[in-house]
């Protein structure tokens, strides 16, 4: 190679190496930029039920307050709702087919982050009491005629009664570890063909052994960061006096099952479960403005303490 040629090809490596250098510096000035809010169910699939109100009508309402405060304080940051009314996203009607567009659509707007918002059911809304209160005598007779016998018997005279089911609390969940190889062809099939050694021609292309490395690497921090943003969420509620019911910990679990988006979605992703709707005292409460707005401040100021961890490189 001549001197020119040389000295050509110098320049034109430096200014690629420049070029990459400051889309890199751009690209990490703001990591977390697409946020993708998820409203759990929607008509005809209401979710859990209260005495008077629906799962799907409260995780709407809170979502909106989410999405609102993401606007209104980090402009920078582009934020999606996979429905914005009572309905199951994309005028669908069947839940299974609402969940896969669900993660469909946040994969196809590329988000960095997924937050599933749901109530909680603890099944029976009542409980049954009873408690003795005292005796009576009971007489019967067995047999018949010379064989017939007078008999007694003391029996217990009983109270009954109900009360509404007492569970309360909150619980912020990741998928399960039994979901990493769901989640990690997720990863892999809506990787972009710059995060591999080369292009993938189709989603239900085989991955190559290096791509699998690649997609297996990505699903351990997005696993690390879910972790960090459930841990972040259940800490503001705390903050908030939320009750965390005893049987729960700390409040962040990993779903083992029932919810298909976590596994599906190829991003950091969280379902938090914001309160117990078969609780009489907790239904109001997140049926309230105030209640619904609490919530929604306690997600979004978890989002903005990850934000800054995740943006400053301090979370892998």
């Amino acid at each position: 190679m001549n001197r020119k040629k040389l000295i050509g090809y110098f320049f034109t490596s430096a200014f690629a190496v420049f070029i990459t250098l400051t889309a890199t510096a751009q690209q990490s000035k703001h990591i977390l930029k697409t946020i993708i809010v998820d409203p759990g169910h929607g008509y005809p699939d209401g979710g859990a039920e209260g005495r008077y109100s629906r799962e799907a009508d409260i995780a709407l309402a809170v979502a909106r307050k989410l999405v609102k405060k993401i606007q209104d304080s980090l402009p920078e940051v582009k934020v999606l709702i996979t429905r914005n009314d009572q309905y199951l996203p994309n005028g669908l009607h069947n839940l299974d087919e609402a969940n896969r567009w669900r993660a469909q659509f946040a994969n196809e707007n590329h988000g960095d982050l997924f937050i599933c918002i749901h109530c909680n059911d603890a099944g029976s809304k009542i409980i049954y009491h009873s408690e003795i209160t005292g005796y009576h005598t009971r007489v019967y007779y067995t047999g018949k005629g010379k064989k017939r016998k007078k008999h007694s018997q003391r029996v217990p005279e009983y109270n009954r009664w109900t009360t509404p089911n007492p569970v309360k609390g909150t619980e912020t969940y990741v998928w399960g570890v039994d979901k990493n190889d769901s989640k990690q062809q997720f990863i892999g099939n809506n990787a972009d063909s710059s995060d591999f050694y080369g292009e993938k021609d189709s989603l239900s292309q085989e991955m190559t052994s290096e791509q699998k490395i690649a997609a297996a690497l990505k699903m351990k921090k997005y696993f690390n960061r879910s972790i960090f943003l459930a841990g972040l969420i259940q800490d503001q509620y705390k903050l908030q006096n939320r009750l965390i019911h005893a049987d729960f910990g700390d409040g962040v679990k990993q779903r083992t099952k029932g919810i298909w988006v976590l596994q599906a979605t190829a991003m950091p992703s969280v379902l938090t479960e914001i309160g117990f709707i078969t609780n009489p005292d907790e239904e109001n409460y997140l049926n309230s403005q105030a209640g619904q707005d609490q919530i929604a401040s306690a997600i979004f100021n978890a989002v903005s303490v990850y934000k800054k961890q995740v943006d400053a490189g301090r979370v892998r």
